[in-house]
């Protein structure tokens, strides 16, 4: 499906979405408002509609009206995390509802559902979401929520967006999906029907490995809506001023450096797939990759600069090879613009369904042939 007609160009939006008009002096780079509280007038009105922080602050209304442009939605709402953020979605739900989410979902939002929600009265079902009649025969009447991760963490599996919200939508249950790892430069949820993307910041959209952040963007404005403010407002997990002023500015560069990952992790995982030490490579930029045409339909200009392999050997052979990398950092996380590489089974557990031969790569924007010989030399 194409992308909503806008006067300005994505790049050009990116910019000038992030400018913050409240600045006297008419500064290029907008300033950051660390006050915790705002003046009212002589009337008792507070001005421009701050009043505290915690409620509304300059940069983080111009960070809101930033992503929600982005994402071509109606309403957005940003967190100090992205686990708050996605929190906040399960929050708006109520004791009883029942969540479908992949069976490959983030580890994370699985500890979250098992540990916290399910105390709450949640229920879940974890399902193949590539597989649209398998979800379907997991609905149930109290179904109100399905969780979409396209792609998936570490697996990159990839779900037919469209597909599942014309099916969740004829049941009147919300499509969330989590659109951290293509970013609006490659992928728009909300144009394929969902009806609320969630971002982690600290990743693309910050780009810099400096700051946490997340975000919720709403297709339409309503009960909802107001439902994620008031969680927003009355739970307090919000970015400070100097946060969303970081990640704004890193989503002035976002187009160039997704790109630019884009380009590197295409390119390669084409080399890696051809090693006789590789067993396979996660990318759905590969042709071979059994959701390569769903993923080529919806994210537009590429597969994302995230891929995973899985090494010919055992875990401790995998683990060596990470050890010989010089350009790829380990360490978790993604989105940055240096390289890194993970080896997940280690981060996420005995329970972890991830294999131990898998490594995870969030490429960066160094120069592919440097990227390539470090691979050529790890993998001798």
């Amino acid at each position: 499906m194409p992308k909503k007609n806008h006067p300005l160009k994505f790049e050009t939006r990116a910019l000038k979405s992030t400018q913050n008009i409240k600045s006297e002096v008419h500064a290029v780079s907008p300033p950051i408002y660390l006050s915790s509280t705002f003046e009212r007038n002589h009337e008792g009105q507070y001005q421009e509609g701050y009043k505290y922080s915690r409620n509304d602050n300059p940069n983080r209304r111009a960070l809101e009206k930033s992503i929600a442009t982005l994402e071509n939605g109606t309403a957005g709402f940003a967190f100090g995390s992205g686990m708050a953020a996605i929190s906040a979605v399960f929050q708006s739900l109520k004791t009883g509802d029942h969540v479908i989410l992949p069976d490959d979902v983030y580890f994370n939002l699985n500890l979250l559902m098992k540990e916290v929600f399910s105390r709450w009265g949640l229920s879940y079902s974890f399902v193949n979401m590539s597989d649209i009649e398998a979800v379907s025969n997991v609905l149930t009447q109290h179904t109100r929520l399905i969780w979409i991760e396209s792609p998936s963490n570490p697996l990159l599996k990839i779900s037919d967006i469209q597909g599942l919200s014309k099916l969740a939508h004829a049941h009147q249950i919300l499509i969330a999906v989590d659109n951290t790892w293509p970013t609006p430069v490659l992928q728009n949820p909300l144009d394929l029907g969902a009806d609320i993307v969630v971002h982690s910041t600290t990743k693309y959209l910050g780009g810099h490995s400096d700051v946490l952040g997340g975000c919720i963007i709403l297709k339409e404005s309503g009960a909802l809506a107001h439902r994620i403010q008031s969680i927003q407002v009355q739970m307090g997990a919000i970015p400070s001023p100097f946060d969303c002023w970081l990640i704004s500015r890193g989503i002035q560069t976002l187009h160039l450096r997704v790109n630019k990952q884009t380009e590197n992790a295409q390119k390669l995982a084409d080399w890696l797939v051809q090693h006789p030490k590789v067993q396979q490579v996660l990318y759905p930029g590969l042709k071979d990759h059994p959701n390569h045409e769903i993923a080529a339909q919806q994210m537009l200009g590429g597969f994302g600069g995230m891929l995973s392999l899985l090494i010919n050997g055992d875990e401790v052979q995998t683990l060596s090879i990470a050890n010989k990398l010089r350009l790829f950092t380990q360490a978790t996380s993604l989105g940055g613009v240096e390289s890194l590489v993970e080896h997940r089974k280690s981060v996420e557990g005995a329970e972890s369904q991830t294999p131990i031969n898998l490594l995870r790569l969030s490429l960066g924007i160094e120069h592919i042939e440097d990227l390539i010989d470090d691979w050529k030399q790890a993998l001798i």
